[in-house]
């Protein structure tokens, strides 16, 4: 048997360390517990999460699960050094999808993979995960960090999220009534959120500028802070004016493709979305990418958000009651279009951004 010296290899040599794995746990406990919920009581560390669905308060629950990551949005936080933003990130991407189906996020489950694990770096991941589920709700029930020596370069990692939310039966959405004439009203989004980046990094190179570089559009922030701003979580509010009107009858999330690519995936085949691109206030980050990189409007539109995260789809006759709880609960909202009967796209769009390019 081969040896090196007078001793047998050992896992650490060959790049994992399960003594840096044992601290990380110690290290994030307290952070899994504050996100604890009705239904979520058990520890981490065992060989699987626990969640009592009677104890959450469901009669005749669905459940929905729904898995995600941020993309290369992670190429940023790991030139920056900006980790935690990133955890919530990873919340939003899934939780978000959650609640576009009607259902409330109930726990949550993290993949964090690396080359070598520093605890630090590890740490501040998870506290934003633990950040992100307390803002939507859910449990941080367990996870899994795998030390992968080979497979990632030193300081790169990945993350893979996965939530599992639950409905009453017959409170899904969408709803089976939409109409011509439900109003649309769009939810502002925190910026560029988790979609695009790959573009984003293209034109920040074209640019010749660095994450370090004062933002040409907000001067007294770096580049960078201002790209690692997380996703919104719209989690809270949504349920808000799901729960306290009737008028809400389907959401989309939008995300990568941007609102000509998910306004359709909640829409009957008879009805089309008209929507007023005027009535959208895009935060000025999407104004420079769009200059800077001489973006068409049509690629903005169907790789990034462009200011709207959410849209929610409401009757007519409930459109002051619901922006009013919305609005309550922190939202900014604008009415951004109707829905219409179909005749020819899914999404068509009147007005323009007012990029300049």
């Amino acid at each position: 048997m081969n040896q090196t010296g007078n001793n047998g290899l050992t896992y650490s040599e060959a790049g994992v360390d399960i003594d840096a794995g044992n601290t990380l746990v110690k290290q994030i406990s307290p952070l899994v517990k504050a996100t604890r919920r009705p239904g979520a009581d058990s520890e981490i560390g065992g060989f699987g999460g626990l969640f009592d669905l009677k104890g959450a308060g469901f009669k005749d629950p669905i459940l929905v699960a729904a898995n995600d990551g941020v993309g290369t949005k992670l190429k940023i936080a790991i030139e920056t050094g900006e980790h935690s933003g990133v955890g919530i990130d990873l919340v939003a991407m899934c939780v978000n999808d959650l609640v576009v189906q009607g259902a409330e996020p109930l726990f949550f489950l993290d993949y964090y993979a690396c080359g070598a694990l520093d605890v630090t770096e590890a740490t501040s991941v998870v506290s934003g995960i633990a950040e992100g589920c307390k803002q939507a709700g859910c449990a941080l029930i367990g996870g899994e960090t795998a030390e992968m020596p080979g497979m990632y370069a030193k300081g790169d990692y990945d993350l893979a999220g996965f939530a599992v939310g639950a409905a009453e039966r017959g409170a899904l959405l969408p709803s089976r009534d939409l109409q011509a004439g439900d109003v649309l009203l769009g939810l502002a989004s925190s910026g560029v959120h988790s979609n695009g980046f790959s573009l984003v990094r293209k034109i920040i190179e074209h640019a010749g500028l660095g994450f370090g570089s004062p933002a040409p559009f907000a001067p007294n922030s770096s580049l960078g802070q201002e790209l690692m701003v997380p996703t919104r979580i719209y989690v809270k509010s949504l349920l808000a004016a799901i729960r306290g009107t009737q008028g809400v009858k389907a959401l989309a999330h939008i995300t990568g493709g941007g609102l000509p690519e998910n306004l359709p995936r909640v829409l009957p085949d008879d009805l089309g979305a008209k929507i007023d691109l005027t009535a959208i206030n895009a935060p000025a980050v999407f104004g420079w990418l769009a200059q800077a990189g001489n973006v068409a409007e049509s690629e903005m539109l169907r790789t990034f958000n462009c200011g709207v995260g959410m849209v929610v789809a409401v009757s007519a006759d409930k459109v002051a009651e619901v922006t009013r709880i919305l609005e309550e609960n922190g939202e900014r909202v604008c009415q951004l279009g109707v829905l219409e009967p179909r005749n020819g796209e899914a999404v068509q769009f009147t007005g323009s951004l007012g990029f300049s390019q």
